[in-house]
């Protein structure tokens, strides 16, 4: 593609206008068109970001702004409900597009928008950004030099206080794709999970879980969520246990520290790649779908594309199904 991508951002809170100022902020993309179905949500991002108002997706289609890649930030019931016509709009109009997390909490509905992707040979990626943190991606080169030795273990904590309560599964299926992903990262497919819910004191929904995780590789896992806690718990800790050493990760990407199993020597690196906190996670995401459109990345090489994000959402379903039925479940692979 040229120099300058020309974007659109579909849907217009929070997430959506902070994907338009990092595509703003890069000197590869502007921000040519912003949609939503709140007028006063369009109307006001589009005075932010210098770009022309929609109210719809079909009508900035047949606009004829030029449009290069879209980003897709949607909500719904559980964070995922509202992001599938869009996306289908968009793909059907040959525009690759950057969804946010989740992909689709309605398996059927993912896989048609994995399959038309495919169809169409168009980059889609989701914003699964936690895998994107300097602190990720050196933990990831330690492991693939062999310095962990055989990897043996996957732990990730991840918990915030979120009072908000939509259906029985909203915490699983609004938190843990990123949970999910940067285990996925690190450990490959997951082929069988036994979990367990909590609903936290006064809630209806099932706001705590534990999972236990096997991964294809042998590798073995464990996943701790809630919706109970935060505050000065922090809100994220990863932990890759190896034959040769342990790493954690704190906080996405604060502290990033390496345990030799047969020394005392500890190297830790506060805030590695100067990225301070999790707001940071979000240019350094978007800059990498930016670079993947420009080089022509091949659509199956893109990271954390719409494949790995329906990977995860089939490994949500399979966690849900494994507390129903009370048994360890096998995670379908696509």
């Amino acid at each position: 593609m040229g120099k300058q991508l020309r974007i659109a951002v579909v849907g217009m809170g929070g997430i959506g206008n902070n994907h338009a100022r990092c595509y703003q902020a890069h000197p590869h993309a502007e921000v040519v068109a912003v949609c939503d179905v709140s007028r006063e949500r369009a109307d006001t991002a589009a005075s932010a970001h210098g770009a022309q108002a929609f109210y719809s997706v079909r009508r900035m289609l047949n606009s004829g702004v030029a449009i290069d890649a879209a980003s897709v930030a949607t909500a719904g019931v559980e964070n995922g409900g509202d992001h599938y016509t869009p996306t289908m709009q968009l793909l059907k109009a040959g525009i690759p597009v950057l969804g946010e997390k989740p992909i689709s909490n309605e398996i059927p509905k993912a896989r048609r928008l994995v399959r038309l992707a495919r169809e169409m040979g168009l980059p889609y990626g989701i914003n699964l950004n936690h895998r994107f943190t300097p602190a990720a991606v050196k933990a990831r080169d330690w492991l693939d030099q062999g310095r962990l030795g055989e990897l043996h273990m996957v732990n990730m904590t991840m918990w915030i206080n979120n009072p908000n309560e939509s259906s029985p599964w909203f915490h699983i299926r609004a938190l843990h794709p990123h949970s999910l992903d940067v285990m996925r990262y690190f450990a490959g497919d997951l082929e069988r999970v036994q979990a367990f819910f909590k609903k936290g004191q006064g809630r209806r929904i099932w706001s705590n879980v534990q999972a236990n995780l096997l991964f294809a590789n042998g590798v073995i896992g464990h996943l701790t969520g809630s919706y109970d806690a935060g505050g000065s718990y922090g809100l994220e800790t990863l932990e890759l246990v190896g034959s040769e050493g342990r790493v954690v990760i704190n906080e996405a990407c604060e502290r990033l520290t390496f345990y030799p199993r047969f020394s005392k020597e500890v190297e830790s690196y506060d805030h590695p790649g100067g990225m301070m906190g999790f707001a940071d996670t979000f240019p350094s995401r978007i800059g990498a779908w930016i670079d993947d459109l420009r080089k022509g990345t091949p659509p199956d090489e893109v990271d954390a594309k719409a494949e790995d994000a329906l990977k995860v959402q089939l490994a949500i379903e399979s966690i849900i199904q494994s507390w129903q039925k009370g048994r360890v479940v096998k995670v379908p692979q696509r």
